[in-house]
C-alpha cells in the first residue's frame, strides 16, 4: 500500500488482519460503519506471501456496493476497474487476466463453487457485510467452508462485520480469531424527531421525510442522505423536493430498480457549490461511501421479502428496522466528517426495536437454497455447517415445489432438468420456465418473461395482461436494462440445456397462449380458472381463490396462469397474469390431471357425496355424480369431517352416555393421560379412534340416531380401564340404610345427594378415584333440599350438625333428629320413631 491511501480506523488492525491469516486460515474482523474495512482489507492482502497468484473474492450483498467498491479500490491504486481490481455482478462484469481482487454479488460465489468445488486459484474469500445475513452470504459460507475442510485446507476465509456478534461466527469457523476495530472516523450527533399521525393513526412518512429534510438543508451544512422503505416513497418524496428545494440542491434517488448509469449520479460527489439529497433504500445501508453526506435522515423502516409458506408466496412487507439497521445507517454520515443523524421516531420507541434483522434464512422461501444444496449433493442440510440451519419443514415445502419443477426427483435427486435449472441466475420456477419454453422453440418469449419478472413491473397499472409487456420487449420498446437482462439470460439458457441434453418438443402453441403456457410452467399451483357465473374471479390449481381488478382485459377468460398476486387474502388481488386455453393446458401438463372418485362431506344436504373428477391440482377439470361404491374409509372420513363440522351435539347423547362421559372426565382429571381425553375438543380430535369404527355404513346426519354413544365411549379405553372403570368411578354409592344412591360426576368433583337420616351412623366420607377423591356429600332435609354440603362427615356429625339438628328439628318436628347421630340407626322413614 502507498502512502496516497487515506488514513481510516481500520489501518490499526489491518497487520492483525495480515498476521492471522499467516498463520491459519480463518478470521472473523469487525468493524463499525466508517472504518474502511471494504476497501482497505482486501488490498491488504494483495501482497501476502500464501496469495501467490491467487484472487481474491470479496462478496458484497449488493449489485450497486460491489461497483462501487471496485472503483474505490482500483482508485486507490491508480488504476481502471479491470485491472488488478475488477467485479462480477448479476449481466455486468469488467475482470481481465490481471484481475486478482474480484467483487462479486453472493450468487456469484455459491455458481463459482458449485462449477469449480476446489475454487481453483482462489487464495480467500472475503464475506463484506456479513451481518445482512443474506440467504446467498449464509449458503456461500457454508459451501465455502466445506470446500475448506475437504478439498482446500489452504483457502483463507474472512468473514467482515459491522454490527453482528462474531462469536458464534467465529465458532462456526473452527473457532478463529476475532478481530475488532475501532470506532468510526468522526462523531455523530442523533436527534429523535417523533412523528405526526393523523386522524385514524397513521403516519405519513412521505410528508414526514420532506419536512425533515427541508429542516436538514436550513439549519446543517453538506449534503444529505436518506432511508425511504422503497421506491414508491422515495418518488413521493422527490417530487414534493423538487417543488420547494432551491436550484443548489440536487435531489437524486438511489433504489435497486435503477440502471447502473442513474445509481452512480446518485453517489458522485456533488459539483461545487452544490448539495445533494439522496433518497435511498436500504440500497445505501452498507458499503457505499456517498461522498459528502454528512447528514442522515432515517425512516426507521425498510421494505423486505417475506415468504408466506401458507401461500407459497414472497411479499415485500415493510417493518421497522432494527437497532443495528439503524445504527449502520447512522454511521454513513460519519464517514468523512463530522455528522448528524435524524431518526423519525421517538427514542423510547427505538429501545423497543429488535436488535438484529432476522436472518433471511428464517423469512425466505427456500427453493433456490433447496436446489443449490441438491446440486452439491447434500441430502441432509444439517451436515452443512449453518449459523442458522434452514427450517425442516420450510425445506419439505421446497421440495415439493421442485418436484413439481421437475428439478427433483422422487428421492430428491437433482435431475437433469434441476440441473440445468440451477445454472440460470433466476429463481428456479423461472429456470424451469426458461427451459421448457426453450424446448418448445419460445425461448425469446420465456427469456423475456424472466427478465420482466426478476423486475419491476414497468407497465404498472396498464392491466393485469403480461402479453403486452412481454411484446414490448421484444419489439425493444421496454427499458434497455430489461432488455439486455432478456439477451443475457437467453445466452445462459442455450448453454445450460445443451450442457445437460434436454431435448425439443415439437408441439405447437397457439400464439394467444403462448406467454400463459410459460407463466403455467414456473407456477403450476397458480393456473386459474373463472369460478361459474363470476367474471373476474378465480379459483388457483395451488387452492388459493384470485380477483382481477374491475374492467380488466383478461377478467372474462376462462382459464389464466397467474405471475403475482398480494398473497394475503384468501382471495388476493391479481397483479400480473396471462390466459392459456383449455386445450394447451391439457397438451402440456397432461402429466399433472389425475382423476378419482372424490368422497366428500356436503354441508348443504348434510351428507356424503361421491363424484367423479378429472383435475389439476384444486382445479376442477370435469366432474359428475358417481353410483359407483365408493371406498368405504373415504366415506367414514368424509362422515368424520361433517361431524367435526357439526359439532358433537349431533350424536344421539342420552343419560347413560352422558354419565359415563362424565366419570371418564372424573378419571381423566385424576389420573391424567392414562384415562382418555372426553371433552369437546379431546372427542373431536380423537373421533378416528372412539367413533369411527361405529360409523359403517352411515352417509347422513339423521342416521346417526342409531350409533350407541356408550358403546362407542367405551371403545376409546382399553381391557383393563374397563374392569378397573366400576371400582375407580362407581354409577352408585350404597349409603347405611342400604339405599344405592347415583354419584353425580358433572360438578368438578363427584357429588352425592342424600337425605341425612339415610347418613346416621356413617363415620366415613365415600372415597372414589381409588381413595383419592372424596365425595362431596349433599345432605338433603326432609324436603329433598340441601341443607348441608360437606366432604368431611365425622367432622360434620361432631361440629356445626348440633346447630343444624335445632333448625331442623324446630322446621321438621316429626322428623328423626338424635342428639348423637353417630349412635342413631340410619332410616328412610319420613316420622319420627316413638
Amino acid at each position: 500500500m502507498t502512502n496516497a491511501f487515506p488514513v481510516l480506523p481500520i489501518d490499526s488492525v489491518l497487520p492483525d488482519v495480515c498476521s492471522v491469516l499467516e498463520r491459519g486460515t480463518n478470521a472473523v474482523l469487525q468493524a463499525p460503519p466508517g472504518a474502511g474495512k471494504t476497501t482497505k482489507v482486501p488490498l491488504a492482502l494483495l501482497d501476502a506471501k500464501w496469495r501467490g497468484d491467487q484472487k481474491i473474492i470479496m462478496l458484497e450483498p449488493r449489485r450497486l456496493a460491489a461497483r462501487a467498491a471496485a472503483r474505490r479500490m482500483a482508485h486507490l491504486l491508480g488504476e481502471t476497474v479491470g485491472d488488478r481490481v475488477g467485479y462480477r455482478v448479476r449481466f455486468d462484469s469488467k475482470v481481465s487476466a490481471k484481475t486478482r481482487i474480484e467483487v462479486v454479488t453472493e450468487g456469484i460465489l455459491v455458481r463459482m463453487i458449485q462449477d469449480d468445488p476446489e475454487l481453483s486459484g482462489v487464495g480467500a474469500v472475503i464475506f463484506d457485510e456479513f451481518h445482512e445475513r443474506s440467504l446467498d452470504a449464509d449458503l456461500g459460507l457454508a459451501l465455502a467452508l466445506e470446500t475448506q475442510g475437504a478439498l482446500r485446507d489452504d483457502l483463507r476465509i474472512v468473514v467482515m462485520s459491522a454490527t453482528l456478534d462474531g462469536d458464534p461466527i467465529a465458532k462456526l469457523m473452527g473457532d478463529c480469531p476475532v478481530i475488532t476495530s475501532e470506532g468510526r472516523a468522526y462523531p455523530v450527533e442523533t436527534t429523535y424527531i417523533a412523528p405526526r399521525v393523523d386522524n385514524w393513526g397513521n403516519v405519513r412518512i412521505d410528508a414526514e421525510m420532506t419536512a425533515a429534510i427541508r429542516t436538514a438543508l436550513r439549519e446543517e451544512t453538506g449534503s444529505i442522505l436518506a432511508f425511504l422503505p422503497g421506491q414508491g416513497e422515495i418518488t413521493r418524496v422527490e417530487a414534493a423536493l423538487k417543488q420547494s428545494v432551491g436550484k443548489d440542491v440536487i435531489v437524486a434517488p438511489l433504489y435497486g430498480a435503477m440502471n447502473a448509469q442513474a445509481q452512480d449520479i446518485a453517489i458522485e460527489p456533488a459539483p461545487d457549490g452544490m448539495r445533494k439529497a439522496v433518497l435511498a433504500t436500504s440500497i445505501a445501508e452498507t458499503s457505499l461511501t456517498i461522498d459528502g453526506i454528512r447528514v442522515v435522515i432515517d425512516s426507521g423502516l425498510q421494505r423486505l421479502p417475506q415468504f408466506d409458506p401458507a401461500s407459497g408466496m414472497t411479499r415485500l412487507v415493510t417493518v421497522k428496522s432494527s437497532q443495528a439497521s439503524a445504527e449502520q445507517r447512522r454511521g454513513r454520515a460519519g464517514r468523512l466528517e463530522p455528522g448528524m443523524c435524524y431518526r423519525l421516531w421517538a427514542e423510547a420507541e427505538h429501545r423497543a426495536r429488535p436488535a438484529f434483522t432476522n436472518a433471511e434464512i428464517s423469512v425466505a422461501d427456500l427453493a433456490p437454497l433447496t436446489l443449490e444444496l441438491a446440486r452439491w449433493g447434500v441430502t441432509d442440510p444439517n451436515s452443512l455447517p449453518w449459523l442458522d440451519v434452514p427450517d425442516g419443514a420450510k425445506l419439505d415445502q421446497a421440495r415439493d415445489v421442485l418436484r413439481r419443477l421437475e428439478a427433483l426427483d422422487d428421492a430428491n435427486r437433482i435431475t437433469a432438468m434441476g440441473t440445468a435449472m440451477a445454472g440460470l441466475p433466476v429463481h428456479p420456477r423461472l429456470a424451469h420456465m426458461m427451459l421448457r419454453g426453450d424446448m418448445l422453440g419460445l425461448a425469446d418469449q420465456a427469456c423475456a418473461l424472466a427478465a420482466l419478472l426478476s423486475d419491476r413491473d414497468f407497465m404498472r397499472g396498464r392491466g393485469a395482461d403480461l402479453r403486452l409487456r412481454v411484446e414490448a420487449i421484444l419489439n425493444r420498446q421496454a427499458p434497455k436494462m430489461i432488455g439486455e437482462a432478456a439477451k443475457q439470460l437467453a445466452r445462459r439458457l442455450k448453454e445450460a440445456r445443451h450442457k445437460v441434453g434436454l431435448t425439443g418438443d415439437k408441439s405447437r402453441v397457439d400464439r394467444a397462449d403462448q406467454v400463459g403456457l410459460l407463466l403455467a410452467f414456473a407456477y403450476p399451483d397458480r393456473i386459474g380458472e373463472r369460478r361459474k357465473g363470476q367474471d373476474a374471479r378465480y379459483r388457483l390449481s395451488g387452492g388459493r381463490g384470485g380477483v382481477l381488478p374491475n374492467g380488466d382485459g383478461l377478467a372474462a377468460e376462462p382459464y389464466i396462469a397467474v405471475a403475482e398476486l398480494d398473497g394475503q387474502a384468501r382471495e388476493a388481488k391479481i397483479y400480473l397474469a396471462a390466459p392459456l386455453s383449455r386445450a394447451t393446458l391439457e397438451t402440456h401438463f397432461a402429466d399433472q390431471i389425475t382423476e378419482g372418485t372424490e368422497v366428500f362431506w356436503d354441508s348443504q344436504s348434510s351428507a356424503v357425496q361421491a363424484r367423479w373428477q378429472r383435475r389439476i391440482g384444486a382445479l376442477v377439470l370435469d366432474e359428475k355424480a358417481t353410483h359407483d361404491e365408493a371406498d368405504p374409509e373415504a366415506i367414514t372420513t368424509a362422515m368424520i369431517e361433517g361431524i367435526r363440522r357439526l359439532g358433537l351435539h349431533c350424536l344421539p347423547w342420552d343419560k347413560a352416555a352422558d354419565g359415563l362421559r362424565e366419570r371418564l372426565a372424573f378419571l381423566h382429571r385424576v389420573d391424567g393421560e392414562s384415562w382418555p381425553d372426553v371433552s369437546d375438543d379431546g372427542l373431536l380430535a380423537s373421533l378416528e379412534t372412539w367413533l369411527a369404527p361405529y360409523l359403517t355404513g352411515i352417509t347422513k346426519r339423521n342416521q346417526l340416531k342409531q350409533i350407541n354413544i356408550s358403546e362407542a365411549l367405551l371403545s376409546g379405553v382399553d381391557w383393563q380401564q374397563r374392569q378397573e372403570l366400576d371400582r375407580l368411578a362407581p354409577t352408585h354409592w350404597q349409603v347405611p340404610t342400604g339405599s344405592n344412591i347415583r354419584i353425580d360426576y358433572s360438578g368438578d368433583t363427584p357429588a352425592l345427594p342424600v337425605r341425612m337420616q339415610e347418613m346416621f351412623g356413617a363415620t366415613e366420607t365415600p372415597m372414589v378415584g381409588g381413595g383419592k377423591v372424596a365425595v362431596t356429600l349433599h345432605l338433603l332435609s326432609p324436603a329433598q333440599r340441601p341443607i348441608q354440603v360437606t366432604s368431611d362427615l365425622i367432622g360434620f356429625w361432631n361440629g356445626s350438625y348440633a346447630q343444624v339438628k335445632a333448625e331442623m328439628k324446630g322446621r321438621y318436628p316429626k322428623h328423626y333428629w338424635p342428639d348423637d347421630p353417630l349412635q342413631a340407626e340410619p332410616t328412610r322413614r319420613v316420622k319420627s320413631k316413638m
